[in-house]
């Protein structure tokens, strides 16, 4: 026990003091402060000018299908989303020119063409823009309806009936409950997937760093394979369960000064947070993390040189990317079968069942067959880990290959 946290606190310290961690946490924070203070920025920007980042939007009606009340849309702007001019009379080639020149942005061009009302919308650049907003086309066919239907001397009451607000509500056929900010539990989902794939891959660089500097022969000699392993492992968690507390307290204390209470509960909602989660999320990070520290333990003892490092921590890159994604593509149905399966498969539940958890939909039952699943995962690692680690440490030479691997791990039974 003594020569274990012996092992970790050599390894918590020499990783604090790194320059690189020092300027790179730096760079975060600061990068961290100024995105909560985007809003600020562009509010200053911006000052009483609510036209500030709005397009103009010229519309020309050429067969005076709406006969003048189009100047009625400029009441319309907030809705429809840009500052709307109505020009008496423009051609496409004036529209097209005044693009260019940046006097607007775009334009569209109203014609009737026998029993169809046709719309051309004038862009500078197609890019991604294929098809006129449907905001705006609603908004046009709303108003050539009620300019018709006064036509018609329609009652006011004729018209309600016409206009007859639908209201709609989804309600889901399970007895199960499902609520929570999807929002915030994404959220959760990324900053516990990047926690726990950032330190664990700083596991196998720094075991492949202290091979190449000759500092694993002390250790080797002074404690055991396991103890290194182990001891690395929790070294390195510490200082990744540090960093998190900091930038999290940081993030709401910034969210909590810089933006609006109405942005704050949008985002940062934790009406769902309860002890429970909290005390599910900790412990999911502390296994997921365990589960890839020990995988990467394993690669970065495979290899002689840093350089190769990346390319040994492939497959187990692959692996945290698949649990991560299958877990979060999931959150859209979180009452599938594959979302039950993503919670108690190894490499996806860490970041699948605190986001159910969040939900209100796991049951005990089914985080207990998680956790099981997930520590007997670690376990099985853990023993195949250091039993190759400690034949593959001192291994100077080219990268060991799996075959060999398996090999190693088969020497190491007998």
């Amino acid at each position: 026990m003594k020569d274990l946290l012996l092992v970790a606190s050599y390894t918590f310290q020499d990783l604090i003091k790194r320059k690189s961690f020092l300027i790179s946490n730096m760079i975060i924070l600061i990068i961290m402060i100024i995105g909560f203070n985007v809003p600020n920025i562009i509010r200053g920007i911006k000052g009483n000018d609510e036209s500030f980042g709005k397009a103009k939007l010229a519309i020309i009606d050429q067969d005076n299908v709406y006969e003048g009340t189009l100047e009625n849309l400029t009441q319309r702007e907030e809705e429809i989303g840009y500052i709307i001019e109505i020009p008496e009379a423009m051609t496409v080639e004036e529209a097209k020119e005044k693009i260019n020149q940046e006097e607007i942005d775009e334009a569209v061009f109203i014609t009737r063409e026998e029993n169809t009302i046709h719309i051309n919308y004038l862009v500078k650049s197609l890019g991604m823009m294929r098809e006129v907003p449907q905001n705006l086309i609603t908004i046009l066919q709303e108003s050539y309806k009620n300019l018709q239907i006064a036509k018609f001397n329609i009652t006011q009451e004729q018209l309600m009936v016409l206009n007859m607000p639908f209201d709609m509500e989804v309600n889901q056929a399970e007895e199960k409950e499902v609520g929570g900010n999807i929002l915030a539990m994404m959220l959760l989902s990324i900053v516990l997937f990047y926690a726990i794939y950032f330190y664990a891959y700083q596991v196998s660089t720094s075991i492949t760093t202290e091979k190449t500097s000759k500092i694993i022969e002390t250790l080797v000699t002074s404690t055991s394979p396991r103890t290194i392993v182990l001891g690395k492992t929790l070294g390195i968690g510490l200082v990744g369960v540090l960093q998190t507390i900091v930038l999290v307290v940081v993030a709401i204390i910034c969210a909590n000064l810089f933006l609006t209470s109405e942005m704050v509960s949008a985002v940062l909602d934790m009406s769902n947070m309860t002890g429970m989660l909290a005390m599910i999320t900790i412990v999911y990070y502390i296994l997921g993390y365990s589960l890839f520290a020990l995988l990467y333990a394993l690669t970065g003892s495979t290899v002689a040189k840093p350089e190769d490092i990346q390319s040994a921590n492939g497959p187990v890159a692959i692996l945290a990317v698949i649990g991560f994604y299958l877990s979060y593509f999931t959150m859209m149905n979180p009452t599938s079968s594959l979302n039950n399966f993503a919670a108690i498969f190894p490499i996806s539940s860490p970041f699948c069942m605190p986001f159910r958890v969040m939900m209100g939909i796991a049951t005990m039952p089914e985080i207990l067959i998680s956790l099981a699943v997930l520590l007997v995962t670690i376990a099985i690692v853990a023993q195949v880990s250091i039993k190759i680690y400690s034949s593959a440490i001192l291994n100077y030479g080219s990268r060991i290959n799996l075959k060999d691997m398996i090999k190693m791990y088969k020497n190491k039974n007998d």
